[in-house]
């Protein structure tokens, strides 16, 4: 599921081995075959390479919000918006996704490597089914906004999935003007509203942008600081 885009392809791995151990008292992990847990769920997607203080930023504020019971951090198994230079192992991405949850309300998860889907609007049709009770909401920062419309099938996913939308520097004015925001614009809500009405599979899902303080933080530059130890 794509934080820097929603669409995948290439080998998917075996990551079974990889997922985050449980902590003590924190949340059971979402299976591959899901399970009846009623619960409001935020989905934040992406390469995570590697993951930082940035997302876990962004799934702190979006619990708060738009009064979330989970976020789980869906690391992407690979991303064609993406070059694959500098991607680092798959394995490896997930285990810095684990290293910025905390076990209980921000969970880190290996589900799509798992089940093997390849695009976002797979993804989120495959969680409703296999956990029929949860109500998701997709978190996207505002650089995935922009590139919203460069996603496989992306009003699909605009219709049938809320969506937050969360600040980027140097991406949220042009995220907000964008093809997708002006688009969508009539589906806009305030957050807390978000998840305020009954499902309706005739009505349209909302959007709303989430004000929050634009992080510093880039995975980019992470990796340029620590380009020796991610090559070891």
């Amino acid at each position: 599921m794509g934080g820097g885009a929603g669409d995948r392809n290439g080998a998917v791995p075996a990551a079974a081995s990889d997922r985050c151990a449980p902590r003590s008292g924190g949340r059971t992990p979402p299976g591959r075959w899901g399970d009846r847990r009623r619960r409001r769920i935020g989905l934040l997607g992406g390469s995570f390479n590697p993951a930082h203080a940035g997302h876990r930023h962004v799934a702190e504020k979006a619990l708060r919000a738009l009064r979330l019971d989970e976020v789980w951090l869906l690391v992407s198994p690979g991303n064609p918006l993406k070059p694959s230079a500098g991607m680092a192992p798959f394995a490896r991405r997930l285990a810095s996704a684990c290293r910025i949850a905390d076990g209980r309300r921000i969970v880190a998860s290996d589900w799509e490597a798992r089940n093997g889907t390849r695009y976002t609007v797979d993804t989120l049709a495959l969680l409703r089914r296999r956990f029929p009770r949860a109500r998701f909401v997709l978190l996207l920062g505002a650089d995935n906004l922009a590139q919203l419309p460069r996603w496989r099938r992306w009003t699909e996913i605009a219709r049938r999935t809320p969506i937050a939308v969360l600040p980027r520097p140097g991406w949220t004015w042009r995220a907000l003007a964008g093809q997708a925001a002006r688009r969508l614009a009539r589906h806009r809500r305030r957050p807390g509203a978000l998840l305020a009405m009954a499902e309706d599979a005739g009505r349209h899902a909302p959007w709303a942008f989430v004000p929050a303080a634009e992080r510093p933080e880039s995975a980019t530059a992470i990796r340029s600081a620590a380009a020796s130890g991610w090559a070891a």
